[in-house]
């Protein structure tokens, strides 16, 4: 259980001013992009992306090759977070564990009734994931009026989403599977782990080269390539008696976030939210396939929250921290809906080479992002002191 007096970590603190400023300045390149590729130029603009080197195109570059990076990030923040953070105590762990899943299952189930049996099925993973830049940006802009505690909760619940969305990725939207490539993969993963347990290598040399021959394994093996990210991180040595300063996967966190946060997002929104606006965008929105990204997102992640965490309170599973009410709860599960980077992420996996469709998916997207992000705002700054 979180303590009501909880006093945030030099850690956690960096890693949620690092989240809440890329927030902004995500939004600043989204809205570049839109009107680039709604401008004069908008053609030019979007062959950019498409330019090729080494046989992959930019675009596929900084999908296949930066966003590994990232979810390289993503995999050491919940490796600290289950050795030292709200993770580490699985009661403590609980009730955003269950948010998390609650968040992802009924979004999902939403999707997946609308859309099932049409072409647009596969689309099934895109409302199930949070964006936690923005979630937290939009905290960060209510300062005090909210308790310690929910930033710690949407934190929480936020990575296991996105583990969530890494495990959906890897299941289900590969496309063509070499056995080989994947077991020379595993068998480089193996060796780092050697390398860390047996060995007690703690210089990040030897597992960066290791997990850039991950990287080339897991293209190659037509599972995507960011998932050598997640298993680089967690073969990373991670030293709790140092209070975590020392460690080499403490180091590597704290090295990633600012060019994560102000590099590969931004670019990564440049690249892929470059949205064409013409005369049918509003029956995009209404189609069957934007309705469930939209109700998903903005209905059903609030809905899927805040009903796993109150049949885990009612049932005494879990108890809610002194300091939240379900005011708060109801709040962090509608900004759960501003799915974003995850979710364009996986529109591009799920809809590989449709364009109309993939403009469609990320106009819902973000037109539910947009909405969650605004309500669960104003939300907040009205209820958030509230007790409920």
């Amino acid at each position: 259980m979180i303590s009501a007096s909880i006093k945030l970590s030099n850690t956690f603190n960096n890693f949620f001013a690092s989240e809440k400023s890329s927030g902004v300045l995500l939004i600043f390149c989204t809205l570049v992009a839109i009107l680039m590729t709604n401008s004069s130029i908008g053609h030019a603009y979007l062959n950019l992306w498409q330019v090729e080197f080494s046989g992959l195109s930019l675009e596929l570059w900084i999908n296949d090759g930066l966003m590994a990076i990232f979810f390289l990030l993503i995999g050491l923040e919940l490796k600290r977070e289950l050795y030292i953070g709200e993770l580490s105590n699985f009661k403590s762990a609980l009730l955003p564990i269950l948010a998390a899943i609650g968040g992802m299952l009924v979004p999902a189930l939403i999707y997946f009734t609308l859309n099932h049996g049409t072409p647009t099925q596969d689309g099934v993973g895109i409302p199930m994931a949070t964006d936690i830049a923005f979630a937290l940006g939009v905290l960060s802009i209510l300062g005090n009026r909210i308790p310690a505690s929910l930033k710690v909760f949407v934190v929480a619940f936020a990575v296991i989403d996105d583990l969530g969305a890494i495990v959906v990725i890897a299941l289900f939207y590969t496309a063509k599977l070499s056995v080989e490539y994947l077991a020379g993969a595993f068998v480089v993963c193996a060796v780092l782990l050697m390398l860390n347990r047996a060995l007690k290598v703690m210089l990040l040399l030897p597992y960066i080269i290791g997990g850039i021959l991950m990287w080339f394994l897991m293209m190659k093996s037509g599972i995507h390539a960011t998932i050598a990210g997640v298993m680089l991180a967690f073969v990373i040595p991670f030293t709790v008696k140092d209070n975590d300063k020392q460690s080499p996967s403490h180091r590597l966190e704290s090295f990633l976030h600012k060019p994560v946060a102000f590099l590969i997002l931004p670019v990564f929104a440049l690249a892929n939210t470059g949205i064409i606006f013409d005369s049918t965008w509003l029956s995009g929105l209404t189609s069957l396939n934007g309705l469930g990204i939209v109700m998903g997102l903005v209905f059903g992640k609030p809905i899927g929250i805040v009903l796993f965490c109150y049949f885990a309170v009612l049932t005494g599973i879990c108890r809610l921290p002194s300091d939240l009410k379900w005011a708060h709860i109801t709040g962090a599960g509608i900004l759960g809906g501003i799915g974003f980077t995850m979710s364009i992420f996986i529109t591009n996996l799920a809809f590989f080479g449709s364009h109309e469709v993939i403009n469609t998916s990320k106009m819902s997207i973000l037109f539910a992002s947009l909405t969650a992000g605004v309500i669960g705002f104003l939300w907040l700054r009205v209820l958030g002191k509230t007790r409920m």
